[in-house]
Parts: C-alpha cells; sequence; structure tokens
C-alpha cells in the first residue's frame, strides 16, 4: 500500500509546518507527515522551511539570527488569511512528543544545504532516541553529505536523499550511501525508476503531488508513499484504487 504523508502537514488547508497542520493531517487520516528542521540563534531545533522567517511569519530576519524565544513570539499562520488565531513555531521536541501519542511516520528534512547548522544533525538524532521514534522517522535532505553522517551517526534511523534533479539509477545510489529510500521530485520520475527501485528494495517517495491523475498514478505504479499538501484528496485516490476490481 502506497502511505500518505502530509508534506508540511496538511498545508493545503492549515498553516505549513505548524502542530495545527500535523494534527489536522493525523485528523484526515494521513500515514505520516513531512516537516522542515533549522536551528535557532541558541541551538533549538524548530520547525520551519524557509531560511527566513518573512514568508510564513509576521517578522523578519534569518532563523539562525533569532532566538527561540524570538522565534515562538512569531504568528506562523499569518500568512494564511484563513486561519484566525496565533500558530508559533513549533520546535522539533514538540512535534516528536506529540508522536508518542499516534503511530504516524514523520519525514524530518534537515534544511542545511545553504546554511551548515553544525551540529543540527546530532541534535535531531539525541531527540528522535530520547522519544524512542527511531523506527518511525526518516531523515532527508539535499544535502546528501549531511544523510552520510546520519546514517554513521544513527544507522538505526532511515535515510532518504532528496532529489531535484533526475539521478541514472538511483537505486544504486541509494545504495551506496546506505540509504533505504529516495525522495525525488514527482516531475523528474520514471515509471521504470520507480519500479526498479522498490524491486531492488529501495523506497520512492516523491514530493510534492497535488494532482488526483498524479496521485493515481504514482499509486498503481507502487510508490512506497506520495507527500503532498492535500492528504484528504490522496486518501480518496488511494481508497478508489483499492476498491478497483483486480
Amino acid at each position: 500500500m502506497t502511505l500518505i504523508f502530509a508534506h508540511r502537514g496538511y498545508s493545503k488547508l492549515y498553516p505549513e509546518n505548524t502542530m495545527r497542520a500535523f494534527r489536522e493531517a493525523e485528523k484526515a487520516g494521513a500515514d505520516g507527515i513531512e516537516l522542515d528542521v533549522q536551528l535557532s540563534k541558541d541551538g533549538e531545533v524548530v520547525v520551519i522551511h524557509d531560511e527566513s522567517v518573512d514568508r510564513t511569519t509576521n517578522g523578519k530576519g534569518y532563523v539562525k539570527n533569532l532566538t527561540y524565544s524570538d522565534l515562538k513570539s512569531l504568528n506562523a499562520g499569518y500568512a494564511l488569511k484563513t486561519n484566525l488565531r496565533k500558530e508559533p513555531i513549533p520546535s522539533l521536541r514538540d512535534v516528536l512528543k506529540w508522536l508518542t501519542g499516534n503511530s504516524m511516520i514523520c519525514n524530518i528534512e534537515l534544511k542545511n544545504g545553504i546554511f551548515p547548522y553544525e551540529g543540527m544533525e546530532q541534535k535531531v538524532i539525541e531527540l528522535v532516541r530520547e522519544y524512542n521514534l527511531t523506527e518511525r522517522i526518516i531523515l532527508s535532505s539535499f544535502n546528501h553529505y549531511s544523510i552520510v553522517n546520519c546514517y554513521r551517526m544513527a544507522p538505526e534511523i532511515e535515510t532518504a536523499p532528496l532529489m531535484g534533479q533526475v539521478v541514472y539509477m538511483p537505486w544504486i545510489y541509494a545504495e551506496s550511501i546506505r540509504a533505504k529510500g529516495i525522495h525525488p521530485k514527482y516531475k523528474t520520475l520514471k515509471d521504470k525508476v520507480v519500479k526498479e527501485s522498490e524491486e531492488n528494495g529501495i523506497a520512492v517517495r516523491p514530493y510534492t503531488v497535488n494532482k488526483e491523475k498524479d496521485m493515481a498514478h504514482l499509486i498503481e505504479l507502487g510508490c512506497s508513499a506520495i507527500i503532498t499538501d492535500d492528504p484528504d484528496r490522496a486518501l480518496r485516490v488511494r481508497d478508489r484504487i483499492e476498491k478497483k476490481p483486480k
């Protein structure tokens, strides 16, 4: 069965990367969530996508230049005009604590391609271990050096490189860096790559899949998961495909 991961939570309807978006993804029935992490000025692992707070909050500046207290005071629901209540930027600790009360998988994307955030991998791994969630976490990044570092520090936690461009025989590349999955941009993905990867034991979880026809195609191909802003739609598509007579 293809799992449905909610991209930055249920971000189609709720403020991305907030506890509200994660809770609503769980309510919708998503199998997992995807989120992004960076480090605050004082070293807290915080959940936010952009390197600056300008787009998603009512604040300004780089995440790395703001303390955790500064970040917590901002409204991460500010950009979504339909959202009337304040939504704080969560810490990764907040999310992991919440995950202990359900059975969802969590894909943590390390946002360390632009700013290196020294020590972030170690902090993320320590938190995952502290909450005994090693079997339900996937660590991903566009920074593949970081992915290799994570594997070396914590071989028990699954890793998956993010791929924005076409990679030749990505299942062999994934095996070479000890990753158990790949997270390719869905528009770059060929059917043959999905089949070859899955047959070779490498999970394929494309991002960010929001159109029904694309969801249906990838589910029918046998992707391990799809990452989407609209988990409710994806779940309906999956349900329809599963009910089709074989």
